[in-house]
């Protein structure tokens, strides 16, 4: 967000690029959804909550959205939804000014990374991917997962996010199970796709390996790590992989 003028288009270009991101900018918008709202107060307000839709749209399927926009008010920003957002203030110069937006915009009292005057948009683009993006650090504490995701569910993600809140990151290990039974119908690059499908907000913090069919798990004393069980509540217990499978199943039939 930022005023008009300040290079948040340039900037999202540049950064759309580098996260594969969709990129909603709000003039574009503006000419082809949302020709029924004008500039007053109210107006803006819808105009924010249907570009907050769109983005969770695009981020439900897995991908990165962009929202270029002035989003000038506190109303706009709440009805766009920053929860879960990672927020860019352009707090730049801007090249040309719109007197009314300008009165009216009320800079944010909180944001993850402000863009100032010095800084090329590459320059932003990149720190803000890293920021976004960070490195998988294979000598920092790791959790090791186990299983088969077949196929990969919320349970399943549940679960790692609770081991990557307790000890930082995660490796993910994939099971060589595919046609072993019914059970087990994905192949591996089927089960890594959808796991980065769902992970997409842990990026940079799990990575992904293929495994034998590890069936057993052996240790001797004095193991450097620590074998536990994550209790999760019952809804995401109930989840069945089972039903879903079959369900997915019947979509192909």
């Amino acid at each position: 967000m930022g005023l008009p003028g300040a290079g948040k288009t340039t900037l999202s270009l540049e950064l759309a690029k580098m996260l594969n991101a969709v990129h909603f900018n709000a003039d574009e918008i503006r000419k082809e959804v949302n020709k029924d709202l004008g500039f007053e107060p109210q107006d803006r307000i819808e105009h924010a909550r249907r570009m907050g839709r769109l983005c969770d749209i695009v981020v439900r399927s897995g991908q990165y959205a962009i929202a270029d926009f002035v989003c000038p008010l506190p109303e706009t920003r709440e009805a766009f939804g920053l929860d879960n957002t990672f927020v860019v203030f352009v707090n730049r110069t801007p090249i040309r000014n719109f007197a009314d937006t300008t009165k009216m915009f009320v800079a944010p009292n909180k944001s993850h990374v402000v863009v100032t005057d010095g800084g090329s948009p590459l320059f932003w683009a990149n720190k803000i991917k890293q920021l976004l993006i960070p490195t998988f650090n294979s000598k920092a504490p790791t959790a090791f997962m186990l299983g088969r995701y077949q196929p990969f569910h919320d349970g399943h993600k549940k679960l790692i996010a609770e081991a990557i809140k307790r000890v930082g990151q995660a490796c993910i290990a994939i099971r060589d199970t595919q046609g072993t039974d019914d059970k087990n119908p994905f192949s591996f690059e089927e089960v890594e796709q959808n796991i980065r499908k769902g992970m997409i907000e842990f990026e940079g913090k799990y990575n992904i390996i293929r495994v034998s069919n590890i069936t057993h798990v052996f240790y001797g004393r004095e193991v450097g790590y620590k074998v536990e069980m994550i209790s999760l509540d019952d809804e995401t217990k109930n989840i069945s992989a089972t039903k879903i499978r079959n369900e997915l199943k019947n979509e192909t039939t």
